[in-house]
């Protein structure tokens, strides 16, 4: 069974991007943290049960020898949904169950979160992301969710679209009324109910 975890809003620059969203939004992004294996930043929105993820490569990092995840190496343009990320309780059957390759589990930690992500070694999305990052928090560890502020925003409707929508739709063991699959060239939307009313991303 997955858990639909949060979305991750890929950008070029996370201040000017936070700055740039939070207007559309009317709410503020929290500070996040750093990924050192893999060079990037990010910042977070609560969004009840589930949470943005603003992520960026950092360009203070140290070189890292891999590519960025989420396909950050290659990202241009305005900020906008890059992937999904959904959660399991068995990450290694989820992997075994999923319809694509999503990649090896990677351990990682920041701070007091502890988790693994499946992240496929060349950085790509599959699916062109329209497949999810599966993830498995650590059991003692906290929900990212429980240390954010409340943001008055909500995910309505998660828009899926890629020419193997059905396949990807059907092989998911997911049951969410707010994920919806479209049958269309990769994209996503992600409407949700802001402070400055409803916005589509």
């Amino acid at each position: 069974m997955l858990t639909f975890d949060h979305i991750a809003i890929a950008c070029t620059d996370l201040a000017a991007a936070a700055k740039a969203l939070e207007r559309r939004l009317g709410a503020p992004f929290q500070p996040g943290g750093r990924h050192d294996r893999y060079g990037t930043h990010n910042r977070l929105m609560g969004l009840g049960d589930l949470y943005l993820e603003l992520i960026a490569v950092d360009p203070a990092a140290a070189p890292t020898g891999r590519p960025a995840w989420f396909g950050l190496d290659q990202f241009s343009g305005p900020p906008r949904p890059a992937n999904w990320i959904c959660r399991t309780q068995d990450l290694r059957a989820a992997i075994a169950a999923a319809p694509v390759d999503p990649g090896p589990a990677v351990p990682l930690t920041r701070g007091d979160l502890h988790w693994q992500i499946t992240v496929p070694d060349d950085g790509h999305l599959p699916l062109d992301g329209a497949m999810p990052t599966l993830i498995q928090w650590a059991k003692d560890a906290m929900h990212p969710t429980k240390n954010l502020a409340e943001s008055g925003c909500r995910l309505i409707r998660w828009q899926v679209s890629h020419p193997q929508a059905d396949r990807l739709r059907d092989a998911l063991d997911l049951t969410d009324a707010r994920v919806v699959f479209t049958t269309g060239a990769a994209g996503f939307a992600a409407t949700l109910d802001t402070p400055n009313g409803r916005v589509t991303l």
